[in-house]
């Protein structure tokens, strides 16, 4: 009888890997250097904290990963795709079905209710029950009760929360926070963050959060720090 040969040993990628990533923009004054040569691997399930001053490049680190930008040079893939294959309308189909994005502003369209703004990526990524997982995640940040409430009918932390359900509800493999608590007062920030790292570990979501706060770099696996476009 002959031995088997062992199994190859599977080797995960990572979830975001970037490498060499830059981006430019153009100005009155010439080219603007923005992010100047990122690398950088996030493992599945990871939490990680963005840290670094105001204007040194995080949020348009987010943005590249999510595809809302894309990159002047480098290479993103992010969930095994390669972001620079895809167009615009690719980029859209990819955030459906791969990531949640929380921002400082909560970006709540006025004239719809909870259910109806947490519903709407739902509906356009042709999940059926729309509705009822709107309502389930709305149940999960504590807002079972203001379904048919309107974000002018909601206190800041509350519109927050509609939006964390609607980056949730979707189930994403990703989730981008940038500075989710940036308009909250320190009590309502520190539910909602508890909220967020509580739904990313039970959905076991890697989190890549923009933060000024020490407190909740600290609470991440690891932390990153981006000055003048660079990792430092």
């Amino acid at each position: 009888m002959t031995d088997e040969l062992p199994k190859a040993a599977a080797i995960r990628s990572p979830i975001v890997s970037l490498r060499d990533v830059r981006l430019t923009v153009p100005a009155a004054s010439g080219p603007v250097s923005i992010l100047r040569g990122i690398d950088l691997d996030v493992e599945a399930g990871e939490r990680i904290g963005i840290l670094g001053p105001s204007g040194s490049g995080k949020t348009s680190l987010l943005m590249l990963v999510a595809g809302l930008e894309r990159a002047s040079g480098g290479a993103i893939t992010v969930a095994g795709t390669n972001l620079a294959s895809l167009d615009e309308d690719g980029r859209a189909r990819f955030r459906l079905a791969n990531l949640g994005i929380v921002f400082q502003s909560f970006h709540l369209i006025p004239t719809m209710t909870a259910l109806e703004n947490v519903s709407v990526p739902l509906e356009l990524a042709g999940q059926r029950d729309a509705a009822a997982i709107a309502a389930d995640a709305l149940g999960r940040v504590g807002l079972g009760h203001r379904l048919t409430h309107r974000p002018s009918q909601l206190s800041g932390g509350e519109q927050q929360r509609v939006a964390l359900a609607r980056a949730i509800a979707p189930g994403p493999r990703l989730l981008l926070a940038d500075e989710p608590t940036g308009n909250l007062d320190t009590e309502t920030g520190r539910m909602v963050m508890d909220l967020l790292f509580d739904l990313c570990g039970e959905a076991g979501a890697t989190l890549l959060l923009i933060t000024h706060d020490p407190g909740l770099a600290d609470r991440c696996d690891r932390t990153v720090t981006i000055r003048n476009g660079m990792r430092a």
